[in-house]
């Protein structure tokens, strides 16, 4: 994938507490998201113990991983300092999306740095952003995405069936995002009967930038998003967060 507009090449931030490096796009060319504003995060961001890791992470693979692996190796991007400058310059109102690749930046292994995550809500502010996480919803890390989704800045937790998505949305600490069975391509109910509503940009019917559903904080309905490919656990990277799904 390539950058339109502006991009820049910056060294780590002494905020983050690790190496880890940040890529903004202005105009995204991805056919799914549409024309909106994209980042991609270092593949160190990505829980360590993400099961689609090596197993069916679409990022891994074709043009998404190419930009990715140069990302994470340092090559493009820079630091959370001036990602957070960039989404500071953009459009009041503008839809964007966090993290193509990726995901939230750890302060230690499976847990989500707060801080850091409302200084990026906080630069959204005004803006619609959103973004999806694979971290496992555990205390800590649920109060950090509920501060977030507070002030503004949509965290979707994306869960790997539809039981877990039951029990993601029984938290009431965020919306829910769910990879769907192969071979699902239409609304379903979960085991607890919540409505799981099909990505309309998986189907081909919208982009994100025309649809934004998944930027909704209150939203009742879960996303669901289609496997496909190679392996049932093949998805949309562009979509379902950590490990670039």
């Amino acid at each position: 994938m390539h950058s339109r507009g502006r991009s820049k090449r910056f060294v780590a931030s002494v905020a983050s507490p690790s190496n880890f490096t940040y890529h903004f796009t202005r105009i995204s060319r991805n056919a799914k998201t549409g024309p909106m504003p994209v980042t991609t995060t270092s593949a160190n961001s990505c829980p360590p113990g993400c099961s689609l890791k090596h197993n069916g992470c679409y990022a891994e693979s074709g043009p998404l991983a190419l930009h990715w692996r140069a990302v994470s190796e340092g090559g493009r991007g820079g630091s959370f300092d001036e990602l957070l400058q960039e989404i500071s310059t953009l459009r009041r109102h503008a839809l964007w999306r966090h993290n193509q690749a990726g995901d939230l930046t750890p302060s230690s292994p499976g847990v989500i740095d707060e801080k850091l995550l409302i200084q990026l809500a906080l630069a959204n502010k005004g803006r619609r952003g959103f973004t999806y996480t694979h971290y496992p919803p555990t205390p800590s890390n649920r109060s950090a995405i509920q501060r977030a989704n507070q002030i503004g800045f949509t965290v979707n937790l994306s869960a790997e069936t539809l039981a877990q998505a039951d029990a993601y949305a029984a938290l009431g600490v965020a919306p829910v995002v769910v990879l769907l069975p192969a071979g699902m391509t239409k609304a379903v109910r979960t085991p607890a009967g919540r409505h799981v509503v099909v990505c309309p940009a998986s189907l081909g019917s919208s982009d994100c930038l025309n649809c934004g559903i998944c930027q909704q904080r209150d939203r009742i309905a879960i996303m669901g998003f289609p496997a496909h490919g190679s392996g049932a656990r093949h998805v949309e990277a562009i979509f379902f967060g950590g490990q670039g799904l």
